[in-house]
């Protein structure tokens, strides 16, 4: 006997319960993250002091100089690792940042690719004490 073919409306659904909807709620939730993380970025850009790259980074660190220590999301593992290291040794906070180091170069206003960013001054605002 030959199987028979079902007709599309007589095909068992996959059982996939997660919308379309649920899909975008999702991804606009975490672009406002990014987007109040981009404007803390830029505030700090403005009012207080950063540094840019991975050697400034590491030298703030060593001296103790770092309150805070952005990384890109794709920051070599190596390189990543190393830097969390040393932020642990200089009890330093680390975020990883939700982008590439293209959009982290954007969101400190420069036009170049920046991997990590090192805040030693947060200006007015409030990116030390923010938790998201």
């Amino acid at each position: 006997m030959a199987p028979s073919k079902k007709s599309v409306s007589q095909r068992p659904t996959g059982g996939s319960t997660f919308s379309f909807k649920a899909l975008m709620l999702a991804r606009d939730g975490m672009k406002k993250t990014v987007d109040s993380m981009n404007s803390r970025i830029k505030l700090v850009m403005k009012s207080g002091k950063a540094n840019l790259g991975y050697k400034a980074s590491v030298k703030c660190m060593r001296r103790s100089k770092a309150k805070m220590i952005l990384i890109c999301n794709n920051c070599p593992p190596l390189r990543r690792s190393e830097i969390e290291y040393l932020a642990m040794l200089a009890k330093t906070n680390v975020h990883h940042y939700n982008g590439d180091n293209a959009a982290l170069g954007t969101a400190c206003g420069k036009h170049f690719n920046c991997s990590v960013l090192t805040i030693t001054d947060a200006g007015d605002s409030d990116i030390l004490t923010a938790k998201e």
